[in-house]
């Protein structure tokens, strides 16, 4: 894996770049939709190259699960088992450590935990979690975490640091291929400015080729959050790409680019769409209301995506409130794209040396109309 910035914001530590992997370029910053099983829920391979999509992610702990690790790879990997041609980003099973708490153990060693869907045993270390990824053969790859919950007192965060730290060095050293997989290390800390940064010093000093943030988003004030990232990411190595992970409204891909990521990753786009809640330009739209019955407008008057060229708010609330497949697949569809376009224009403005005119005229349209929908 490669990293070249291509153009700073003048006014803001905006940033272009171009990340070249083995299965293409990636022009960040870039949004990565969720594929969590392999698969972006209710759209194809297809339909995601169409929408603008540069590079998805899939989970590692799901994958282990279902099919396992030893199916895909005899598939050739990854890409051919789900055809898709990409560059793919796996995550190393450490939110299920945080999300499935009830399933399961932490210990130095790993973390044992039982199967949600069949009750089966296993158990994670981070050389079990290198050798899975390997296997799966993404381009970027992760190390094991742990991602404490919000709020957890000092002591507990302390600990979890300390031992993400310790799984890291654990996972560095399990890598067999790291010239055609990059993996990056994980910022944890929860909300303590001390612990991040103790946090991101011992991870620069092992050198990965990249950085996430992580442990943020689960419920803090937004104004820790983005003192977090700021505070993170001004002790990062500035030639290497950063990865704000789980983070996906909107405004607040804006404010993080603000700040200098250039990798982003959420389930909220797709999985708000499925649930009758999409994007626009003009704020947060929920097409189950009754006031879009007879309205035969687009989604998003301004989009051009497959879903707004050729059907009405009135089709939409109409396949949602009586069931139909098509329904999650529309929606989903113009999330997606919408997400990507915004992407696509932000690096465009960083280009153009007009980001934060961009930012200032999105959010005014974006949160007035919300309030207005």
């Amino acid at each position: 894996m490669r990293f070249e910035i291509i153009k700073h914001d003048k006014n803001t530590s905006a940033r272009t770049g171009r990340l070249t992997t083995s299965h293409g370029i990636v022009e960040t910053p870039i949004f990565m939709p969720v594929g969590t099983q392999g698969t972006v829920k209710t759209v194809s391979p297809k339909e995601l190259e169409e929408c603008g999509v540069q590079i998805v992610l899939a989970n590692t702990y799901h994958l282990y699960l279902r099919p396992g690790p030893e199916l895909i790879k005899s598939a050739g990997g990854l890409h051919n088992f789900i055809s898709w041609s990409h560059p793919i980003l796996t995550d190393s099973g450490g939110y299920q450590v945080f999300s499935l708490s009830d399933l399961r153990q932490i210990s130095e060693e790993g973390v044992s935990f039982r199967s949600h869907f069949d009750g089966s045993s296993h158990f994670f270390t981070p050389e079990k979690v290198i050798e899975i990824q390997e296997a799966l053969w993404a381009d970027i790859i992760m190390t094991l975490d742990e991602c404490p919950p919000y709020p957890s007192s000092y002591e507990y965060a302390r600990k979890s640091t300390e031992l993400t730290t310790k799984w890291a060095i654990r996972c560095k050293k399990a890598q067999t291929n790291n010239e055609t997989q990059a993996l990056f290390g994980i910022i944890q800390g929860s909300t303590y400015s001390d612990l991040r940064l103790l946090s991101t010093k011992n991870l620069v000093d092992l050198d990965f080729p990249g950085y996430a943030i992580g442990g943020l988003a689960l419920g803090e004030p937004k104004v820790i959050m983005w003192e977090l990232v700021s505070l993170v990411v001004q002790n990062l190595p500035p030639e290497k790409p950063r990865y704000l992970m789980g983070v996906g409204y909107p405004e607040d891909l804006i404010s993080a680019v603000t700040l200098g990521i250039d990798l982003f990753d959420c389930v909220l786009p797709t999985r708000n769409a499925r649930n009758g809640t999409v994007f626009t330009r003009f704020g947060r739209l929920s097409i189950k209301n009754a006031t879009y019955a007879n309205d035969f407008s687009p989604l998003d008057s301004e989009c051009n995506c497959y879903t707004c060229r050729n059907f009405s708010r009135a089709y939409l609330r109409h396949l949602f409130n009586t069931g139909e497949i098509l329904a999650p697949r529309l929606a989903t569809l113009h999330s997606v794209h919408f997400f990507l376009w915004l992407m696509k224009e932000i690096r465009q403005a960083i280009s153009e040396d007009r980001f934060d005119t961009l930012r200032k005229e999105f959010l005014s349209k974006y949160h007035y109309n919300e309030n207005h929908l």
